[in-house]
């Protein structure tokens, strides 16, 4: 059976059995992605270009991943991942320059654009099954969101940046990151950097 070299076709249940038979209970990263407007690509461009622009996205995912990356095509161009002993928030990082790297490709001058929902064991879910669940809400959360990003599950009982942020300074920090080509996250998580350097 081979997971990477094809990115061949699974149901989300192949894809579970698959994890858990590879990673064993230990800790993982799971995610799930597809492109953005594809459906607009296909309308606008044409079948051909659809295909080269699905092609451009096996390529980068099944090429710019971990050897041990576990990558399974859901259907159409969405897929479902897993990064063995990886956080959540390094998920983030390297899925992140994935989806750079994917939007810097045009096909036929259209730019592509990727998002991806990750949830990881732990903290998230103990279940594999349940992770992929969990990656889903944080796929859609994305969607929500403008698309074109990586988003890490986030439990009702977390708190959101939201609570403390005014609209104003959410709304300067998301046109900052898309100016920047950097995720909110790793422009929190440098002012954070930065505020403890000056603290200690």
């Amino acid at each position: 059976m081979n997971w990477r070299g094809h990115a061949r076709t699974v149901d989300v249940g192949e894809l579970v059995a698959e994890v858990d038979r590879t990673v064993a209970g230990g800790p993982v990263a799971v995610a799930l992605t597809d492109l953005d407007r594809f459906r607009d690509l296909n309308d606008t461009k044409g079948r051909a270009a659809a295909d080269r622009a699905l092609q451009v996205w096996v390529d980068t995912l099944v090429g710019s991943l971990p050897d041990d990356a576990i990558i399974g095509r859901l259907g159409g161009d969405e897929f479902g991942i897993a990064l063995p002993n990886t956080s959540a928030e390094n998920a983030l990082i390297q899925l992140d320059e994935v989806r750079t790297h994917l939007a810097e490709h045009p096909v036929e001058d259209w730019s592509l654009s990727a998002t991806f929902g990750i949830a990881a064991r732990p903290p998230h879910a103990t279940a594999t099954e349940d992770l992929f669940k969990q990656a889903s809400e944080a796929l859609a959360r994305g969607k929500r969101e403008g698309g074109g990003r990586v988003a890490i599950y986030i439990e009702e009982k977390m708190v959101l940046k939201s609570n403390y942020y005014t609209r104003g300074a959410l709304d300067r920090l998301a046109k900052t990151a898309g100016h920047l080509k950097r995720t909110e996250a790793s422009l929190l998580r440098e002012a954070l950097d930065d505020l403890f350097k000056k603290l200690r």
